[in-house]
């Protein structure tokens, strides 16, 4: 069974039984500063399950796309993804355990078709110290499930996962007891973090069982189903919020009960097809088909690889398509991110060239049954996604080739000398990637003049063998926080660029400004130089020379390159040079070169070999120019004789 299918099952099963479907909160949630996205089915409903009425009813169920980049680097193995899909149902203080644990396995076994003698589950073992009672209510309700299916079903309490890799199970041992790390709900954790005043429970999770085969006992110890190891997989929780935590740190029993139940979507339909591997199911296997067939490489034999461009593209197109764009803060970042490490991880399979624009219309069908009210911009997602593609395509090839250059250098024995033999040389050569000690400020180098992130060059020196200096995180902040006192100290200097102040918007007209003098040049004339500038928090004020009135059409395609380099969300980096080598081997705009001191600051955006621009500018300006905003002239007009002027805003 595909995955479209279980999700319109699930939704169909719980109208049913008397459930009204809600629409999905986009992942991107406004107004929670508390998490970049949405990671769980729940989150929406946080306000609602502490008390909150809901407007839909006591009954609710949906299917929630969520994500959760903690996981990011667990992406390669069989079951972890950034992104995925929590089928959920709710009960409002309506009917709590009974109801919810028979509807859930009535669902698996009878609408999905799980084998139920491949269904294990774990129950809340209780605290004595807070006198929370264990939860025999729940056990005894799935203990009669399966005796009703059929299944021998002893109870056994295991209490930790430590113990469970130790013992492990015992012929018709179904229902686990573990302790509050394993089976308790709260927002803060266990029963110790749980939060005064917040509800919170007992939970019961559902695994399912793949084969005693697939358990490493070497690495993981013996089978159970909280172990880490590959034979049991967890495909839904239920949680029964029953207790509220009191002033004095003890529990008391709601009135009002509440179910809040989560099951995986990716997992349920990898049991369903009886494959631990989440990567095979319907949501991904096309995918990984298509890189396949571009890569002329098999999965079998490049799983890690495929399985993170097959997640990240996933990850990324469900962002794109709810409008988020790449960018260098919050969530654009970890957008770009995804995107990037997908290309990285194509280039291990050998793609070089752009590929998305093969993967992307399949991960798009896929999720053609999301609805609208999430996915608001479907039409545009894979241009976006193209965009960024051909942006890091541009820096990539050298980003890599000075991050081993640096390396390389790095790793030079200060004993060499000119007599080193050939066969020594080659055997360097041949070790230099593995054993080469980069430095945080090498990494910020990457970063700043290649546009490079650090956590990109990690990773690629942790696949490389690449060594960092211990404290490589450290030296990378102190070289960032370097340049950005350098910035500070030099705007208030002679270059200031007619900024009135250096509030945020004020940078982001500064920035649009040396744009608008790359579009003027590009478009109208070459020789255009400034003549004049006057930048605000409100509007950009720019003179130049011109000798006529400049035409509608000539306006709109200023106005139209501007915001072509906005989109572009183009990096916008600078160093400090010698004035010789920033006026002839750089080639920055500058017009006082006469007067410059001897070592000077230039401003380049867009790719470094190829910018769009590269001026003599004392800053301050935007890291990215995706954060600049819409770009708009309002008038242009005579300054004084050859001399024009623009005023302009950003919407």
């Amino acid at each position: 069974m595909n995955a479209n299918e279980i999700r319109q099952k699930f939704l169909e099963f719980q109208v049913q039984r008397g459930h009204k479907v809600i629409a999905p909160a986009p992942l991107v949630l406004e107004g929670d500063p508390t998490t970049l996205f949405t990671g769980s089915g729940m989150q929406p409903l946080l306000p609602y399950l502490l008390g909150k009425k809901h407007p839909e009813g006591t009954r609710l169920c949906d299917s929630q796309p969520s994500m959760r980049l903690q996981d990011i680097e667990d992406v390669g193995d069989p079951r972890h993804t950034t992104v995925f899909e929590m089928l959920g149902n709710w009960s409002l203080g309506d009917y709590f355990k009974e109801e919810q644990i028979r509807g859930f396995f009535e669902f698996l076994t009878k609408e999905i078709g799980l084998d139920p003698s491949r269904i294990y589950v774990t129950c809340f073992i209780g605290n004595e110290e807070y006198g929370i009672p264990k939860d025999e209510e729940a056990a005894n309700i799935w203990q009669k499930v399966f005796e009703e299916a059929g299944i021998e079903a002893k109870i056994v309490e295991i209490g930790s996962a430590k113990t469970g890799d130790k013992r492990g199970i015992k012929p018709g041992e179904r229902i686990f007891f573990y302790d509050d790390h394993e089976n308790w709900w709260s927002r803060g954790g266990g029963c110790d973090s749980t939060p005064i005043g917040d509800p919170c429970g007992p939970d019961s999770e559902v695994f399912y069982d793949f084969g005693a085969e697939l358990q490493d006992e070497a690495k993981y110890g013996k089978a159970h189903p909280a172990s880490d190891g590959a034979r049991f997989m967890e495909i839904g929780n239920q949680v029964f919020m029953q207790y509220r935590r009191l002033e004095d740190g003890s529990f008391e029993e709601l009135e009002n009960k509440n179910v809040d139940f989560g099951g995986g979507l990716e997992r349920i339909a990898a049991a369903s097809i009886g494959s631990f591997d989440v990567f095979k199911i319907s949501l991904m296997k096309p995918i990984i088909d298509k890189l396949e067939k571009i890569s002329g490489k098999t999965y079998d034999n490049n799983t890690d690889e495929m399985r993170v461009i097959a997640d990240h593209i996933r990850g990324a197109y469900l962002l794109a398509a709810e409008g988020l764009v790449p960018s260098n803060k919050t969530q654009g970042y970890a957008m770009r991110r995804l995107l990037r490490r997908a290309i990285l991880r194509a280039l291990d399979l050998g793609i070089s060239s752009n590929f998305l624009a093969e993967i992307v219309p399949i991960v798009a069908e896929n999720y053609a049954e999301l609805p609208d009210s999430i996915l608001t911009h479907r039409e545009v997602a894979l241009e976006v996604m193209l965009r960024e593609e051909n942006a890091f395509r541009k820096t990539l090839n050298k980003g890599l080739r000075e991050l081993h250059k640096m390396a390389f250098s790095s790793h030079r024995s200060p004993l060499a000398t000119d007599t080193k033999s050939h066969t020594t040389e080659h055997q360097d050569a041949t070790n230099r990637d593995k054993n080469a000690v980069l430095t945080g400020q090498a990494l910020f180098k990457l970063q700043d003049t290649y546009g490079f992130p650090m956590e990109l060059s990690v990773e690629e020196c942790f696949r490389q063998g690449i060594e960092l200096t211990p404290n490589y995180r450290e030296e990378f902040e102190s070289a960032l926080k370097e340049q950005r006192e350098r910035s500070q100290t030099a705007s208030k200097g002679m270059f200031k660029g007619g900024l009135e102040d250096h509030g945020e918007q004020t940078v982001k007209y500064h920035t649009a400004t040396h744009l608008l003098l790359a579009a003027l040049q590009k478009l109208i004339s070459p020789d255009i130089i400034q003549k004049g500038s006057n930048t605000t928090a409100e509007r950009l004020r720019f003179d130049f020379n011109l000798d006529h009135k400049m035409t509608d059409e000539e306006k709109k395609a200023v106005e139209d390159q501007v915001n072509e380099w906005i989109k572009a969300d183009l990096p916008v980096v600078f160093d400090e040079y010698d004035k010789e080598y920033a006026r002839d081997t750089l080639k920055a705009h500058g017009q006082f070169w006469d007067k410059y001191p001897d070592k000077l600051k230039v401003y380049t955006i867009g790719d470094f070999e190829k910018p769009v621009s590269r001026e003599v500018c004392g800053g301050p300006h935007v890291e990215h120019t995706g954060t600049i905003g819409h770009f708009v002239i309002k008038k242009e007009e005579s300054s004084s004789a050859g001399v024009r002027r623009i005023k302009a805003v950003l919407e």
